[in-house]
């Protein structure tokens, strides 16, 4: 516990928010600091993205998520300052196309290290903390084609990659059995971002998911009406 927690003797909640550059990570980062958690957000080098949160609230950490020392040695530092990790959200991820004739094995492994491993080597050490401490909640995020191979035409190394992401939320699940940890799978289905908005501006963007609905639901999850819930997969579509 950091000390202005200990001096005023309160038991803020702390979250990990990685890639908190990104519009979903933001969106997470702005939810849980209005639910008054203290909030520690990962940045890759010299991102150029802004991120303006109050101080108090908000400390930002550039981190390689691809190196699994360096993601230990984040969640460590984490728990050495705050005591404790209430919350995990690992956003950070990549998209690429690709069908099987156009995917060689080197394909499928950039989108392995960039949507599996950045989760893995943040969620090992965070969840081996949460099961020491009996309390924590961690969410991935996985995608459609990760959870259904069918919609994973023409994005077969990146649907390979994110379907590594559910059976790893399985196995954690399988191994806090008994403890009050778990982890989910957040499935989005199109995100509202002026990213997706620019690449296709003829949709309807009225049936996407918006990230501050996301936001919501993953905090709802951490909410005392949400002790019940065990091995989610959240399906997180709107109308797309």
């Amino acid at each position: 516990m950091n000390e202005e927690n200990k001096a005023s003797g309160a038991t803020r909640k702390t979250a990990i928010v990685t890639g908190a550059s990104g519009n979903l990570g933001q969106a997470v980062i702005k939810k849980f600091i209005a639910e008054g958690y203290f909030v520690v957000g990962t940045i890759v080098p010299n991102d150029p993205v802004p991120i303006d949160f109050p101080a108090d609230k908000f400390e930002k950490v550039v981190v390689d998520l691809m190196n699994e020392d360096d993601s230990q040695k984040f969640i460590e530092s984490v728990v050495t300052k705050h005591g404790s990790i209430d919350a995990a959200i690992l956003t950070v991820g990549g998209f690429v196309m690709g069908k099987i004739a156009d995917t060689k094995t080197a394909d499928i492994l950039k989108q392995y290290k960039l949507n599996f491993e950045t989760a893995y080597n943040v969620a090992r050490p965070a969840f081996i903390q949460m099961v020491k401490q009996n309390s924590g909640r961690i969410f991935i995020i996985g995608s459609k084609p990760g959870l259904d191979a069918r919609n994973g035409k023409g994005m077969v190394a990146y649907g390979l990659a994110k379907s590594l992401i559910f059976r790893l939320a399985e196995l954690m699940n399988d191994e806090a059995k008994g403890k009050n940890v778990v982890t989910s799978v957040i499935v989005p289905s199109t995100i509202d971002t002026p990213q997706n908005r620019k690449a296709m501006p003829d949709a309807n963007f009225d049936n996407w998911v918006k990230p501050e609905s996301i936001a919501d639901v993953i905090y709802w999850h951490c909410t005392d009406e949400a002790l019940v819930v065990r091995e989610p997969v959240i399906k997180v579509y709107n109308n797309a």
